[in-house]
């Protein structure tokens, strides 16, 4: 199953400035630069916020909502789509309970780490915000829940929630990203016991994934646009008051974040004879487009494709690993990130914790990773994790003030690890092309997003 190395793309040749990368992290700073200056405007005479926020708000909201319009047909189709593509595979039973095994095996280092930075940092007895701040939040999980919703109310997953302010009803409607999981599942095997007959099907839905990836690959292209506010309304609304307060807990969030990003995989790397620098100059531009849009499901394109293009991962395994992983493969928002949520809630509220609750924090963040499945789903994995440990879900509240800056790095690992496992799998199953993950390239993405085929 080897492939021939991929020649020089174009993009190669284009100025720095036109390289995707460079446009992200230029937003990054301007975003960063525009957050600043909308701060301290502060809101006009009447009390609204400023123009500058209004515009930075409506610039991420809008680029927010054109990444979830396209979650729900890029899922059905990507999963069954990779489904499909299991019947090329001669070992495919074998690469599926290993690319599970290792997404549990990594999980599970990585709610250790969470749970001893937890204990060493103890961010919840370090911590100048107070009580007052405490509220349940308006979403949670339970394992009940989490059960009923594996089975779908409805063949597109669609959920309604109707919210009542000032006296006056607004209904709106919303995608269970778990039930089109569970449904796109069941539709991509029954179309592979189906045989001849879902031919067709599988062409139909083949090609509707095609026009789907195309179309959130322009919605990409505008990364930098969106990166500028939605950076921006983060500094904006929470600035440096806000993130102080709750310093030792962000702190240990994303120490948690680089010790599994920039010391566990390079060694899961290094054991299996892969060279950790040459991952992450693959990877990188999935990786901080994952930072930015706080979003596994709407980086799934890029992933899909630096995963076989520059770590060399076969096409008809990564076409099913990688949208696997997009909605269940969660190191930063199911396993570093409850893991230290929790214990900074039982410390802050003074519930002592013992080995057996440590025990089910490892226990929900290794099965329980499918709950967090969506654009940003960490929260409900937060809450699962509280209800199981019957810790007060109130202390949820504290912690909103800051998520979105850590949904960023929480994204990033998510991805990486989306690249990592089937990187990993690939090399002990022999199938892995070194020939192109050893070769240093120069590729953009963007460009052969746009050029490869789905």
């Amino acid at each position: 199953m080897s492939q021939a190395t991929p020649s020089p793309t174009p993009s190669s040749h284009k100025p720095f400035y036109r390289n995707f990368g460079f446009q992200v992290l230029s937003a990054m700073v301007i975003g960063l630069l525009l957050g600043l200056i909308a701060r301290n405007m502060g809101p006009d005479v009447a009390g609204n916020p400023n123009w500058l926020s209004v515009t930075l708000q409506t610039i991420g909201t809008i680029f927010v909502q054109l990444l979830r319009a396209l979650v729900p047909p890029l899922i059905f189709t990507a999963i069954v789509a990779s489904i499909a593509n299991l019947r090329n595979l001669t070992n495919a039973a074998k690469l599926v309970w290993q690319t599970l095994l290792w997404f549990a095996i990594t999980a599970l280092i990585a709610v250790v780490i969470g749970i001893v930075l937890g204990l060493v940092i103890q961010p919840g007895l370090n911590t100048a915000i107070t009580e007052t701040a405490a509220r349940a939040p308006a979403s949670t999980g339970s394992w009940l829940d989490f059960l009923k919703g594996l089975v779908p109310a409805n063949v597109l997953g669609l959920e309604a929630s109707t919210r009542i302010t000032d006296g006056s009803a607004s209904t709106s409607l919303n995608f269970n990203v778990l039930q089109l999981l569970v449904v796109s599942i069941a539709f991509g095997v029954a179309a592979l016991k189906a045989g001849k007959a879902a031919e067709t099907f599988l062409a139909f839905n083949q090609s509707l994934l095609a026009i789907v990836r195309k179309i959130l690959w322009w919605v990409i292209r505008l990364t930098p646009i969106g990166t500028i506010g939605l950076l921006g309304r983060a500094v904006d609304q929470y600035g440096w008051t806000t993130l102080s307060q709750l310093g030792w807990y962000a702190a240990a969030i994303y120490i948690g974040l680089a010790l599994v990003l920039f010391v566990v995989y390079p060694v899961l790397l290094l054991a299996h004879g892969l060279k950790p620098a040459r991952f992450f100059a693959g990877a990188w531009p999935a990786i901080q487009l994952a930072f930015v849009s706080r979003s596994s499901i709407g980086t799934l394109p890029v992933t899909e494709t630096i995963t076989e293009k520059s770590l060399g991962v076969p096409r008809e395994y990564a076409a099913f690993s990688v949208p696997l992983g997009a909605t269940t493969k969660m190191d930063g928002c199911a396993a570093i990130y409850p893991a230290i949520s929790a214990i900074f809630i039982a410390q802050f509220f003074g519930v002592p914790l013992g080995i057996q609750e440590y025990v089910l924090i490892v226990f929900v963040s290794v099965l329980g990773s499918a709950a967090t499945a969506g654009l940003t789903g960490a929260v409900v994995m937060l809450t699962l994790t509280l209800s199981t440990l019957g810790l007060p879900l109130e202390g949820v509240g504290l912690l909103l003030a800051i998520d979105p800056i850590l949904d960023m790095g929480r994204t990033a690992v998510n991805v990486a690890g989306q690249a990592l496992v089937p990187t990993i799998v690939a090399k002990r199953e022999g199938i892995l092309n070194e020939a192109i993950y050893d070769t240093v390239k120069d590729i953009d993405a963007l460009d052969q997003g746009d050029t490869a085929p789905a």
